[in-house]
């Protein structure tokens, strides 16, 4: 058994923040950081844009980005929640400037400001087109100087202590009191009991196989939070990166930035045609969700595995300094930007819905918290803005350390028993397992993607069923491992993704149904091949 006063989920930027801030604030009390691969593998690693943040007071406005943000979230974003964000972010950017992060400058000695898709004007603080690996850098440097934290690598989280597993008879009222977590290097499954817990385990790309994320984000959180019996709303709002590098390769999709668009690419067919101002008057920089549409719909249409991004018009020079990352990758794939269009495709990038909080990151369970991607603050609505994840995740971290540290509780009493496997058995034989998950994936691609029906929705409820029966053998009969648990939270996931978009009847922001269509625009251009 461990005992600990904050029990912190995750790695990266969300988890990271609080897990600094609350350690520093109380040095007589314990911060334990659970990560399930190495601390600095997160999605934050991997955000290339930046933080969209005000700092422009001649050109920019608090009310512009809001503006911009509530018009990405089509209507459904909570606006109290947007100015509040919006206008807590030059101070959480201050923060993070005052210990260490690096971000660049123009020739005039000021924050460089980029713009993407979505944005009216310059306000993307970013590092070259590495901003999450610079964060990730910071913050990990911070949590090292703290001898009240401790990280522990390589540990699984499998489920949050809750009555269930208490043996306390059922109430409204759930609580949670830490979490089951696995040493994937011993195979040992600890205790860690907790005064408060802290979800901030990123999101769920790899459901989709195709994704702009690490393999390690299996949607975890929120499927440990809905086993906990904790509101998980707007799971219909998966969000696709329109420019994933097309590259015939599983795992991870490298990322093309936003911000290559938001310095002049232009999307073309493999014939040369320009075809983003056909479906948009923005064109390039209209909302990611009507790129990807955009996109599919031109795929759709010629059969073609991608489509391409045109920088060849762009200023080397320019390029290179604000993109190396993303030039080397792509000379790295044989693609001299210079000369050659990069081939490109959408790919599951982000998600808008998640564990339900409030302003200060409470969740319907109580003791329990969640920030970052796998919660739904109301920020983003039906679809993100882009950079405002990074901005999310800061002021979020921030409001959930300022509330725990005006409401202390006492510390966790109730006896919790350790993990029992009694019953199953040890087992190397992971071909179920991988056939699942691939055909999960599969699934997932095929029937929930960026134009869904009614149709191919009911069929993979049917289809899901079959999955989550054989998973669930899987489960009672063998000795957990990181596999199967991240197979069986992509399931919980799916069922809450699949479930959510029936019971939406409105296509708003990244979500499209072509039954939600009224018939008066059924020619539409993205319907056309319906």
């Amino acid at each position: 058994m461990v005992n600990t006063n904050f029990l912190v989920i995750g790695s990266g930027v969300a988890g990271l923040t609080y897990a600094v801030k609350v350690a520093q604030r109380f040095p007589n009390k314990t911060v334990v950081i659970v990560t399930k691969a190495d601390e600095q593998e997160s999605n934050t690693k991997y955000a290339q844009g930046g933080v969209a943040v005000v700092l422009d007071v001649k050109e920019d406005s608090f009310e512009k980005h809001i503006q911009d943000t509530l018009v990405a979230g089509d209507g459904l974003c909570d606006e109290a929640v947007v100015e509040m964000v919006i206008k807590e972010g030059p101070k959480r950017l201050k923060e993070l400037m005052l210990w260490g992060a690096n971000f660049d400058l123009n020739d005039s000695g000021t924050l460089d400001l980029g713009i993407e898709g979505g944005h009216s004007i310059n306000r993307v603080v970013h590092h070259k087109d590495i901003t999450g690996f610079e964060l990730e850098r910071v913050l990990l440097q911070q949590v090292h100087k703290l001898s009240n934290v401790t990280v522990l690598p390589y540990h699984f989280a499998l489920d949050l202590i809750t009555e269930h597993h208490l043996d306390i008879p059922e109430s409204k009222n759930i609580s949670c009191y830490g979490a089951y977590v696995l040493d994937q290097n011993t195979g040992d499954i600890m205790t860690i009991k907790a005064d408060r817990t802290l979800l901030a385990s990123g999101g769920i790309g790899r459901l989709y196989g195709h994704t702009t994320n690490p393999t390690i984000a299996t949607g975890d959180g929120i499927a440990m939070a809905y086993r906990a019996k904790a509101e998980i709303k707007d799971m219909e709002f998966v969000q696709f990166h329109p420019t994933a590098l097309y590259d015939k390769k599983d795992g991870r999709s490298f990322l093309i930035s936003e911000a290559v668009r938001g310095l002049g690419a232009v999307l073309r067919s493999k014939n040369g045609h320009r075809f983003m101002p056909d479906y948009d008057k923005r064109a390039e920089l209209a909302s990611r969700d009507i790129v990807s549409q955009s996109i599919e719909n031109e795929l759709k249409k010629t059969g073609d595995p991608h489509v391409f991004l045109d920088c060849t018009h762009l200023d080397i020079d320019v390029f290179k300094n604000h993109f190396p990352n993303i030039y080397q990758e792509c000379l790295t794939n044989h693609i001299d930007v210079e000369k050659d269009w990069i081939p490109v495709v959408p790919a599951s990038h982000y998600l808008c819905g998640g564990i339900v909080v409030d302003k200060n990151g409470k969740t319907s369970v109580t003791n329990l918290f969640a920030c970052g991607e796998c919660s739904r603050t109301g920020l983003h609505g039906a679809n993100r803005l882009a950079s405002n994840s990074l901005l999310e995740a800061l002021v979020y971290a921030h409001n959930i350390f300022e509330y725990q540290a005006a409401h202390p509780v006492e510390p966790v009493h109730a006896f919790i028993p350790e993990w029992d496997d009694a019953g199953t058995r040890t087992s190397k034989e992971y071909v179920q397992i991988h056939h699942n998950l691939t055909q999960l994936q599969a699934l997932m691609r095929d029937y929930v993607g960026i134009v869904r029906s009614d149709n191919r929705l009911r069929k993979a409820v049917r289809h899901l069923d079959l999955i989550y029966n054989e998973v669930e053998e899987l489960y009672k009969d063998m000795k957990v491992n990181t596999a199967l648990c991240e197979l069986r939270n992509m399931v919980n996931v799916a069922h809450l993704i699949i479930s959510q978009s029936l019971e939406r009847r409105l296509n708003k922001g990244g979500y499209y149904n072509v039954d939600n269509v009224p018939a008066a625009e059924k020619d539409s251009v993205i319907n056309d091949w319906i």
